[in-house]
């Protein structure tokens, strides 16, 4: 029976498409430092693109469906073949399912000289095409209990087509709907995967080192009456995003995901920040709920952008961070430790978060704490690409499984 060792070996065109984490994470570093590089100079007015899109609509469709949509596909053509025992997708195939992302990247960036319609379809063509080769390895290897994240990417797509639809319509599509809802989709999926790998990664690790102190198992009776709370708050939010029911909703999902976070033990992982990062990343999730709450039902307290900043670029940015940094030491054979260039790109966008928190706390500095807020990203995710660029794009070593 072929390997997936094998498999790997047996092809002979370029390195980074040995495995689906190679493509998809290099390009979303790229394109996260590289979108936030063209986002700065179009907030100021210095720069336009030929998006039919406005810039705000742009900056927000492709962070949260450019960026996190590769960092899904690396994610998943990684994990799935774990979950299923079943080959990976490599070669060829992969290589159109990462030209496929491209081109929606190019479609989106010059969207104002093509009809709406079909902007939509060559943007879409990516995770639809992506999601069925997903759900085939899913079903085949009769994981059934993966059908969730199945469903929750079904709904992040969902999220990106209404999206299309309120932007073509004239809407301000990045206060609509279908960004709700494809931000509602990404944060269960931090809350279900993270909820299963961050517990599980600490608990190895301090077994290894002999502590006392392990976290409480993973999808206990407590976890799952907190991921319904928060199910059912992301919904009502999405449908109605100022209601004080919303508010109340988002507080309580807060409160139980805040608590279900220091069952975990990560107190005591900070003599390894390749694992304390995971912690930190999933601390945004109820700390983006609590600040939208209180935004909602204290308007003015936070500003509505800065608290969901808490969700778009801690959670996401500093979960999706943490993820790439570690499977990618830990699929091309290297030690499973941050060095001092990863613990830089942490800290760089943590700061990026919290400047552009500040920035809707005190208006009269927005200007310079934004400025900030995109310098640090770019640092962040260009070191990532600089960093991580040459295990991600070398053949692995003939040894390294």
């Amino acid at each position: 029976m072929t390997t997936t060792t094998e498999q790997m070996r047996a092809w002979t065109g370029p390195a980074i498409l040995t495995f689906g984490f190679r493509p998809f994470f290099f390009g979303a570093a790229v394109w996260a430092a590289l979108a936030m590089a063209l986002w700065v100079p179009m907030l100021s007015g210095d720069l336009t693109l030929p998006t039919a899109f406005d810039p705000v609509g742009w900056h927000a469709h492709e962070f949260l469906f450019g960026y996190l949509g590769a960092v899904i596909a690396g994610f998943l053509l990684t994990a799935v073949p774990n979950w299923t025992g079943r080959l990976p997708i490599v070669g060829w195939r992969l290589a159109t399912l990462a030209g496929l992302w491209l081109v929606g990247r190019g479609a989106i960036a010059v969207s104002s000289a093509l009809p709406a319609g079909l902007v939509a379809a060559l943007d879409l063509a990516f995770p639809v095409v992506f999601a069925l080769a997903i759900g085939r390895e899913i079903v085949a290897g009769k994981t059934w209990r993966n059908l969730i994240v199945l469903a929750m990417l079904g709904v992040f797509i969902l999220g990106n087509a209404l999206f299309h639809w309120e932007a073509a319509r004239g809407g301000f599509a990045a206060q609509g709907y279908g960004l709700r809802l494809g931000l509602g989709a990404s944060v269960m999926m931090i809350a279900v995967i993270g909820g299963r790998v961050v517990p599980s990664f600490t608990r190895n690790w301090l077994v290894k080192r002999r502590s006392a102190g392990l976290p409480v198992p993973p999808m206990q009776a407590f976890d799952k009456a907190a991921l319904v709370a928060l199910l059912v708050a992301l919904a009502v939010w999405v449908v109605l995003p100022v209601s004080v029911v919303t508010g109340l909703a988002l507080a309580v999902a807060g409160g139980l995901h805040a608590a279900r976070l220091a069952r975990w033990a990560g107190r005591r992982t900070l003599a390894e920040p390749l694992l304390s990062v995971l912690h930190a990343g999933y601390a945004f999730v109820p700390l983006g709920a609590l600040a939208l709450a209180l935004e909602i039902l204290a308007p003015g307290s936070l500003g509505m952008a800065g608290a969901q900043h808490l969700w778009m670029a801690g959670a996401i940015g500093l979960m999706t961070l943490a993820i790439m940094t570690r499977a990618t030491l830990g699929h091309t054979g290297r030690e499973l430790t941050a060095g001092a260039g990863t613990v830089a790109i942490y800290a760089a966008l943590v700061l990026s978060v919290f400047a552009r928190v500040a920035g809707g706390l005190w208006p009269a500095y927005s200007g310079a704490l934004n400025m900030v807020a995109g310098v640090s990203w770019i640092l962040a995710f260009g070191g990532f690409a600089v960093a991580y660029g040459t295990p991600l794009l070398r053949r692995p070593d003939a040894g390294r499984a």
